[in-house]
């Protein structure tokens, strides 16, 4: 009986050996045998980073988020207008309306090369008639006499800034706009222009509103921090106008995200989608060019997941692999056997004829 069971269960066996004799061992089964291990190395490495790599699962759910502030990070270049006349403004729905926006906001003074020849807080010619204006107000019940020694200082001021920002405009100067926004959570926009400038101011420096040019380049827009596989679409934009001047605006609707790393770490965060418009400046236009970016928020946000294949997938995946290119090298070394005997069997028919 005993015997009997260990024969049945050699039968079984699906993998015979051959008697060691009857092994034949040819110079092109090690060509293929050698081919195959270096196939099957590679595969399997590349399994197993595919194994270790992360992939990501995107779900969508209601925005339910209240009351948080939304960040924008700007980054940009006008090449064609000094640091002293812009400004950056922002409004939203609330009604909130802010004008010269200094908060963690600067600037950069760039030569007519690009290279930076001064850094200062956003603080200019906007900020010093809006304080002296103030200040008129505040003293009306003083004297004429001093009311006109201090409009006398006033007028000596602004010309000694419309004659500097005249000599910038000469010398080729440019400003780099950076830093971030923190607005509220509501539809809005925010813009960066010469709106803050008194009109007569204005029209003293550029001589009318066709004559500002609005050419920008935006290095990075972005409303959160930076996640793998994050784009956004209008990092990298230039606009140069020539012999023309006019409006930009940029239509951006705001899809909140989350973004989940495989080590639990959640970054909160927004993409965004973009639209443009550019409208050119006419004669009877009272308006003056800027930049926009106008801003709505979706309803919806999106999660995303950073997720790793299960161990038992990468087993399936590697003996599928392994084994089959083993099958493939194995019918391989089959027939370049039987190609190198019938190359040789005539061969050796023709000199045993000759003899």
């Amino acid at each position: 009986m005993g015997v009997t069971l260990k024969q049945v269960i050699k039968n079984l066996d699906a993998f015979p050996r051959a008697e060691e004799h009857l092994l034949h061992k040819t110079q092109s089964g090690a060509l293929v045998s050698v081919i195959g291990i270096v196939i099957m190395v590679t595969l399997f490495l590349h399994e197993l980073g595919y194994y270790l790599s992360t992939y990501t699962v995107h779900q969508m759910s209601v925005d339910l988020k209240r009351g948080e502030n939304l960040p924008i990070h700007i980054n940009m270049t006008f090449p064609s207008l000094p640091c002293d006349v812009l400004s950056v403004d922002a409004i939203d729905m609330s009604g909130k309306h802010e004008v010269d926006l200094d908060t963690n906001i600067w600037k950069l003074r760039l030569n007519s090369y690009g290279h930076i020849i001064g850094t200062e807080y956003i603080s200019d010619l906007v900020e010093k008639e809006h304080t002296h204006h103030k200040h008129d107000h505040d003293k009306d019940h003083h004297e004429d006499s001093e009311q006109k020694i201090h409009l006398q200082t006033l007028d000596e001021s602004t010309e000694n800034t419309i004659k500097k920002v005249k000599q910038a405009l000469t010398d080729g100067e440019g400003c780099r706009v950076y830093g971030t926004l923190d607005v509220q959570r509501v539809a809005g926009n925010f813009h960066i222009s010469v709106h803050g400038l008194n009109i007569y101011v204005a029209q003293m420096i550029f001589g009318g509103a066709k004559n500002v040019n609005v050419s920008h380049v935006i290095h990075d827009l972005s409303f959160g921090p930076e996640y793998p596989g994050i784009h956004n679409p209008l990092d990298d934009t230039t606009r140069i106008l020539h012999d023309t001047s006019g409006t930009f605006k940029y239509y951006i609707k705001v899809v909140p995200t989350e973004y989940r790393y495989i080590s639990k770490e959640v970054v909160p965060t927004n993409q965004f989608s973009v639209t443009e418009y550019f409208s050119t400046m006419n004669d009877h236009d009272r308006t003056w060019p800027a930049v926009y970016f106008l801003y709505d928020l979706s309803p919806i946000t999106v999660t995303i997941k950073e997720e790793r294949r299960s161990f038992l997938h990468f087993i399936t995946r590697l003996c599928a692999v392994l084994g089959g290119t083993f099958a493939v090298t194995g019918m391989l070394d089959r027939w370049m056997y039987r190609l190198m005997e019938t190359l040789t069997k005539p061969k050796s028919k023709t000199r045993s004829g000759s003899r």
